[in-house]
């Protein structure tokens, strides 16, 4: 489509706008108003015999002039003034980066009708849930555990694809993020993606949003399992109403009353296997930006910005299909974006700092006839650096032992120091100095696994100790560490 100065919607952008350097001055010098709309509808795209795979339990596959999905796109492009600066981002030089520096202060923002289909069908399925969903199975779409950006993308777009693709009425198909609601503002790389791609946060379902045990109870609750073989521990009595695992390794132990299991042999992204599903079955979907985008960032994390050793061909070329995702930055550009995110700590406080990668463990029975409970935060900054987020760090992370009813809290440092060397240091919090001095017994113990250096910070409480630990300690044998010190018997 051509857009000539008569009828184009930016008529007012003329050859002045090139001799200014800033946006703001582009802003000035032109005719253009801050906000410019051009509707743009694409050709329609018809597949050509799409191929089906069978669904199981009651669902089969919806022809493409059946389904609810969209096969004529029209799209709304918006230029709006940028909400963030990205001058301290370490961006890859786009064609704009020529024109108008390195951090333009404008970005276009694209508003597809498919994007709105999915907000209809997040908002469609939670209204559901809160009437009850009567007569129908509660179809619950769940990843194992965690709420990484690769599982939470997963967990919307299959339930998406799911909903597209059947034509039973028997199941309400609700994507569930497994975590509370509370704890999404800690992902921040998380919140950013949703936002950018226009995801109705508010349409969206959390772990402690719904009870899936009550429709378990009555027998109604069909969970598909994205990214693992085994249900979390949390919601272990759960795991009779597992109906379908999605995308888990070849060899893993699955329940064996699951018929629908979709394993893969290569270490591939589950977004990978769900963007091949759309791409067989509707791939003008993927036209969409916010579409491609969200399956895109889940495959660049997932795979190290397809630079890890397992990252699979297939996972290659889905990345390149999906490109349109990435923005003019390209795919380089949006992990950098998604990793500066996943690091910048600046806007939370330390109790999200804390909830942001955090696990617990529950041990046997104490001498005092209580439940042992342990719970470890890893951390991308100094114990230096969490110190300076709090003015009384020691209060805030008692508060959130008491919110999280911890008896101990280790927290497991790992970062690079200004001369580019990696660090790792640990800050022990127990509720009473008894049990510290018991931990601390337990880990000299085993000093040869977790060898510990003393560090002295002002403001630390009874019942806290600093250390500095060897590099190559992995959290990996500070949680094995934490099972042992519980109880909990080896796999």
């Amino acid at each position: 489509m051509e857009l000539s100065p008569e009828n184009s919607a930016v008529s007012g952008l003329n050859s002045k706008s090139s001799e200014h350097s800033s946006s703001e001055k582009w802003l000035k010098t032109s005719k253009i108003a801050p906000f410019i709309q051009l509707d743009i509808l694409s050709e329609l795209i018809e597949p050509d015999n799409p191929k089906h795979h069978h669904l199981g339990y009651g669902q089969s596959p919806r022809t493409p002039e059946q389904s609810p999905a969209i096969h004529n796109t029209e799209k709304t492009y918006t230029v709006i003034r940028r909400k963030e600066k990205l001058s301290s981002i370490l961006l890859p030089l786009s064609a704009a980066s020529y024109y108008i520096g390195v951090s333009p202060e404008m970005e276009i923002v694209e508003s597809c009708e498919s994007i709105d289909k999915l907000n209809a069908f997040l908002k469609a399925r939670k209204d559901d849930v809160n009437a009850g969903v009567p007569g129908k199975f509660l179809h619950a779409v769940m990843g194992s555990d965690g709420a990484d950006v690769g599982t939470v993308a997963s967990t919307i777009m299959y339930s998406f694809y799911l909903h597209v693709t059947s034509e039973s009425n028997q199941f309400c198909t609700v994507p569930i993020i497994n975590i509370n609601r509370a704890n999404l503002g800690s992902h921040v790389e998380l919140k950013w993606l949703l936002d950018s791609c226009h995801i109705d946060q508010s349409s969206l379902i959390f772990a402690d949003e719904i009870d899936l045990s009550y429709y378990d109870i009555f027998g109604s609750l069909k969970i598909v399992l994205l990214k693992g073989s085994r249900i979390s521990s949390k919601q272990e009595k759960l795991k009779q109403a597992v109906v379908e695992i999605f995308h888990c390794r070849k060899g893993e132990t699955i329940y064996p009353w699951v018929k629908t299991v979709t394993t893969t042999e290569e270490e591939s992204s589950c977004c990978t296997a769900i963007a091949d599903k759309f791409a067989t079955y509707s791939p003008e979907i993927l036209a969409s930006k916010s579409f491609s985008k969200l399956l895109l960032a889940g495959i660049l994390l997932d795979t190290a910005n397809l630079r890890d050793p397992r990252c699979s061909s297939k996972d290659k070329y889905m990345a390149s299909l999906l490109i349109n995702g990435a923005g003019r930055y390209g795919c380089n550009g949006l992990y950098q974006l998604l990793r500066y995110k996943m690091h910048d700590l600046s806007s939370l406080q330390v109790a999200d700092i804390l909830r942001k990668d955090f696990k617990k463990w529950t041990g046997q029975e104490s001498a005092d006839s209580r439940s042992v409970q342990i719970g470890m935060s890893c951390i991308g900054i100094s114990i230096g650096q969490l110190l300076s987020h709090a003015e009384n760090l020691a209060q805030e992370i008692t508060r959130f032992q008491l919110s999280e009813k911890l008896r101990a809290l280790i927290v497991v440092s790992g970062y690079y120091n200004d001369e580019k060397n990696f660090k790792r240091e640990v800050l022990i919090s127990t509720e009473s100095a008894k049990l510290l001095e018991s931990l601390l017994f337990f880990f000299d113990f085993n000093a040869s696994r977790l060898p510990l250096k003393s560090l002295h910070f002002p403001g630390l409480k009874n019942g806290m100790k600093a250390y500095e630990i060897d590099k190559i300690t992995s959290r990996k044998i500070v949680e094995h560490l934490i099972e042992e010190f519980v109880g909990i018997p080896k796999a």
